[in-house]
């Protein structure tokens, strides 16, 4: 017997069962959430200071851009590679990132999802004259039109991937796995609006947002993490999140969550009522994209059962894949069945 095994075995005093799980060999949720932010917290402290003791010059225009899309992914996937190994004692792959053929197919879904979805908000703008289509290939920063795109869709791709990551893969799974003692489906339910209403808020800053703005990008994380809730897999909300982001405003001229994007293919003029447009905060903060939000979350319905036959919360989303060693550890300790008890 392990010197590992002989400790689990041993009965935890309650500060102790309080802390830490001692089935599945890891500090119980809560205490999870607080170091992994902290890990977050430090690592891009350490990189700030980095960045700053370098000297570098401040990057303008879309190159702006690139930087803090690249920066921002960059710290979320140490951050995240950090917080699975060392706190939640699973492999980064757990967070919705087992990728194979099956996960770019549906991936592939989530971007044609994304851009499609934001046509049809476009088209209906237009048709309701909501939406005066001007001027094309429209480069605000006055850089070339191709390279002003390229860092656009650099920004959004790193956007889609470390939101997707953070807010999803990392938040709601453990949220998820916190919630198991009211059931697993009750438990993601929670998950879902708990994470989508952190979601909402990480925008409530953002140029131009409103109370409406703040709820539909609320509703937006909760249609994001269908995909997931579905697949346990973060290629659907990856997908979406990128082109959705994208084609609103490098392809329509949209605000993108209130901001301006420096290069669009259509400039567009919003003339229509604010709360049905959304205004200068884009479609987001409007009820168009809220008919956007719930026609994705059919579409994705209906994808999912295309693909496997049926609609149902993937086990993926509530029960960890712990690393090796733990699960022999739970072993021990089970007696060999691997039941675990919740949260």
């Amino acid at each position: 017997m392990s010197s590992r095994t002989r400790i689990a075995r041993v009965v935890p005093t309650p500060v102790r069962r309080a802390l830490w799980n001692g089935e599945e060999a890891r500090p119980r949720t809560p205490i999870r959430l607080v170091l992994a932010i902290a890990v977050f917290l430090a690592i891009a402290i350490g990189a700030s200071i980095a960045v700053g003791a370098l000297s570098l010059p401040t990057p303008e225009g879309t190159a702006a851009l690139v930087v803090a899309g690249a920066g921002s992914l960059a710290v979320t996937a140490v951050g995240c590679t950090v917080a699975a190994r060392v706190v939640d004692r699973r492999p980064l792959a757990d967070y919705g990132l087992r990728i194979d053929r099956g996960w770019w197919i549906d991936c592939g879904f989530g971007l044609a999802l994304g851009a499609a979805l934001q046509a049809a908000i476009f088209l209906a703008g237009w048709a309701a004259g909501w939406y005066v289509p001007r001027e094309t290939l429209v480069s605000r920063s006055g850089e070339p039109v191709l390279l002003a795109f390229a860092g656009v869709l650099a920004f959004f791709l790193a956007v889609g991937i470390y939101e997707e990551l953070l807010v999803r893969g990392w938040l709601l799974t453990n949220l998820a796995e916190g919630f198991r003692v009211v059931g697993d489906r009750f438990a993601a339910a929670l998950a879902t609006v708990l994470s989508a209403g952190v979601f909402g808020v990480l925008h409530a800053t953002n140029p131009n947002a409103t109370a409406l703005s703040t709820a539909i990008i609320g509703l937006a994380g909760v249609f994001l993490a269908l995909g997931y809730l579905l697949t346990g897999e973060l290629a659907i909300p990856i997908g979406v999140h990128v082109t959705w982001n994208l084609v609103q405003g490098a392809g329509f001229g949209f605000g993108v969550s209130g901001v301006s994007l420096p290069v669009t293919a259509i400039e567009t003029r919003v003339v229509g009522p604010t709360v049905l447009t959304g205004g200068r905060f884009g479609p987001e903060g409007g009820l168009l994209g809220l008919g956007g939000v719930l026609l994705g979350c059919a579409a994705i319905a209906w994808w999912v059962r295309r693909r496997t036959g049926g609609i149902r919360l993937h086990p993926a989303v509530t029960d960890p894949d712990l690393r090796k060693a733990d699960s022999e550890l739970l072993g021990a300790e089970t007696g060999g069945d691997g039941k675990r008890t919740a949260e």
